[in-house]
């Protein structure tokens, strides 16, 4: 919990979650627990001892010394997932955790096809688990909560293998239109050397398709990368996005094209990208109108979930709550929900700053403005 006279403010905030990679939520409990009930073996203790227990495992992960670093017990996570059930028990953690405690209203999360299929894991045993939790929190438990899937490509696969995991996204009604249960797509993994034009191909036919497109572009990458993601994939977002900080022209083309960045600063921190919280350009971007969402990429792993990660941002930057009021509008604007649900998010929104501004106007507070 933050300190902020505004931490319940930020309780209150509906919120969107746009860079929450499905796999990332999975907590070293569970990790432990599903490996236990799909006789999965994880490395031995003798050998890597993170794996000695949740705590050490977790301990482990406070120490990430890069993006590879953190991808290589990303990836082991993978192999515990096998059935629908593990997949509906990961999503229902996350989903329930980001309505209740964070008061997310939508989220739109990413998956990585290639690594499940490759291990024999179908697309389908991933969305069925998927939907199953969201029907149970929305149907069942009352949750207000939507929710999409974006399935993406991996930098460090080649692009033959993302080629055959797009066709396994088409859907089979001869129409080549994309499973109707994904949102989009996505392209992640390790970015350096690896620039988003060699994905120009598999972009292209998304577009084509009707398929809305997004990458991650700016975090390890140059602010280059960034341009070439909105030029070369012609994506309607940037996932991350923090090095365009380093270009004023790169800058002026986000604000003037009111690109989404989904911005994750908790992750940025741990994986070296920034030394801290208070280099991540959230105050740049803000000031040069800048759009962004926050977001909490791989919690489980970062050790920070949404409402940490906003707690954290306001203990950094001491944002008002105009300006809460234009990050959290710039979020909902930016998904790809649907024009009903997002009126909707926005009245919401409206309504919770318009009871605090009248809570605060008699004092004059300078936290409002």
């Amino acid at each position: 919990m933050c300190k902020s006279p505004l931490h319940p403010f930020l309780l209150q905030l509906p919120k969107v979650e746009q860079h929450l990679h499905l796999e990332g939520s999975l907590s070293p409990e569970l990790l432990f627990h599903l490996a236990q009930k799909n006789s999965i073996s994880l490395p031995s203790p003798s050998l890597d001892p993170a794996f000695t227990s949740p705590a050490t495992l977790l301990a482990r992960y406070e120490k990430f010394t890069s993006l590879d670093d953190f991808l290589h017990y990303y990836y082991i996570g993978f192999t515990v997932l096998i059935t629908v059930s593990d997949f509906e028990e990961l999503s229902y953690a996350y989903l329930s955790r980001a309505a209740r405690e964070a008061n997310v209203k939508h989220a739109e999360v990413f998956f990585d096809p290639q690594v499940h299929v490759a291990r024999g894991v179908e697309i389908e045993t991933i969305v069925t688990g998927w939907e199953r939790a969201l029907r149970r929190l929305k149907d069942e438990e009352g949750v207000d909560i939507t929710a999409s899937l974006i399935p993406c490509f991996l930098r460090h696969l080649d692009l033959e293998d993302s080629d055959r995991c797009l066709g396994l996204l088409l859907d089979g009604d001869g129409k080549g239109r994309q499973e109707p249960r994904l949102v989009g797509i996505g392209l992640c993994s390790t970015e350096v050397a690896k620039p988003p034009s060699t994905w120009k191909s598999i972009f292209d036919i998304a577009r084509e398709k009707g398929i809305r497109r997004t990458a991650h572009a700016g975090e390890e990458g140059p602010a280059e990368y960034v341009i070439a993601a909105l030029d070369d994939l012609q994506v309607e977002r940037i996932d991350h996005g923090v090095h365009a900080a380093d270009d004023e022209k790169v800058m002026e083309r986000l604000a003037r094209e009111k690109i989404l960045l989904t911005v994750c600063p908790v992750s940025n921190v741990q994986l070296k990208v920034k030394e801290k919280l208070e280099d991540v350009p959230l105050r740049v971007f803000l000031d040069k109108g800048v759009r962004f969402s926050l977001n909490s990429d791989d919690p489980a792993y970062f050790g920070a979930y949404l409402q940490e990660v906003y707690c954290r941002v306001q203990e950094a930057f001491g944002f008002t709550v105009r300006e809460w009021e234009v990050i959290a509008k710039n979020g909902i604007e930016g998904s790809w929900c649907d024009e009903g649900r997002k009126k909707a998010v926005l009245k919401e929104i409206d309504d919770v700053v318009g009871a605090w501004v009248r809570r605060e106007k008699e004092g004059e507070s300078e936290l409002v403005n």
